[in-house]
């Protein structure tokens, strides 16, 4: 990703953070994030300073504890554990990476909105985004960006229920 990364997509993830009130993290991307956000230096940063801020919850069937400032463990009931914590907080809950926690929120009906960045690039295979059991939905684009290195960022919202129709109506 780095071949596609420029000034413009760093001030678009401080935006992203800035407006989240909160973090859910599956257990990889927990992993990842808190053996290097905790280290770094801080000062010159506006993204390490609110990811080591923030509340953080993270889900997982194999950690016993968290120790990343501010992070509380989600185990047992994930999907009920999710539900619990958006209807409590009331605010932003944003998840990054955490590829198999967002396939048990898709199957759980737990997504309102979705932040997605698609790279110019074509891999050929890899984990999709809307896996089985994902429950369908309309959704309504929002905003879209295009980085100066050919990264498009868009932003879907949910929009109801799905209005069957037919090609050419």
């Amino acid at each position: 990703m780095d071949n596609f990364s420029d000034e413009q997509m760093g001030e678009i993830v401080n935006d992203q953070f800035d407006a989240a009130d909160a973090l859910l993290l599956g257990r990889k991307t927990y992993e990842i994030f808190a053996s290097y956000w905790p280290y770094f230096e801080p000062a010159d940063d506006p993204l390490a300073t609110k990811l080591n801020s923030m509340p953080k919850y993270v889900a997982s069937r194999t950690l016993d504890a968290v120790e990343w400032r501010n992070s509380t463990l989600l185990a047992g009931d994930v999907a009920g554990a999710v539900e619990d914590l958006k209807n409590q907080r009331g605010d932003v809950v944003m998840t990054q990476g955490s590829t198999d926690l967002i396939q048990t929120l898709l199957s759980q009906d737990l997504v309102d909105e979705f932040q997605l960045w698609i790279s110019p690039l074509v891999l050929g295979e890899g984990k999709r985004l809307f896996g089985n059991g994902t429950i369908p939905a309309a959704l309504e684009l929002t905003n879209v960006e295009t980085s100066r290195t050919g990264v498009q960022i868009l932003r879907y919202k949910r929009a109801g229920e799905i209005e069957n129709g037919h090609i050419g109506e």
